[in-house]
């Protein structure tokens, strides 16, 4: 998983790839939960980069993109937003999973 440097770079990959953005922080234990699993998860879907947003580094991004809780998801297509998967709650691999499923073709 790629890990977000700059603010800029955010928007270059929204703009231009298939991504998607999980917002986390170090100190979030629902993050670290679903840690083992984001690898299986990326390999299941090799049509999407996956880029690791830190809360913390990006406060500004994440008011921005309305990122209240954490673990959240977002996801872009073909430049646009394609679905939010944002939340305070735990999630599972398998609501995860069944997310990234329901973004449009």
């Amino acid at each position: 998983m790629k890990t977000l440097e700059t603010v800029e770079q955010y928007n270059e990959l929204a703009k231009s790839e298939n991504v998607i953005m999980l917002f986390t922080a170090g100190w979030c234990p629902d993050c670290r939960v679903i840690e083992p699993v984001l690898p299986e998860i990326e390999t299941e879907f090799p049509e999407y980069t996956f880029v690791e947003v830190n809360r913390d580094d990006f406060i500004e991004l994440c008011q921005e993109h309305d990122i209240y809780g954490i673990p959240s998801f977002l996801a872009y297509k073909n430049g646009k937003e394609a679905g939010r998967f944002v939340s305070k709650d735990r999630k599972t691999k398998e609501e995860i999973v069944q997310f990234i499923n329901g973004l449009p073709a």
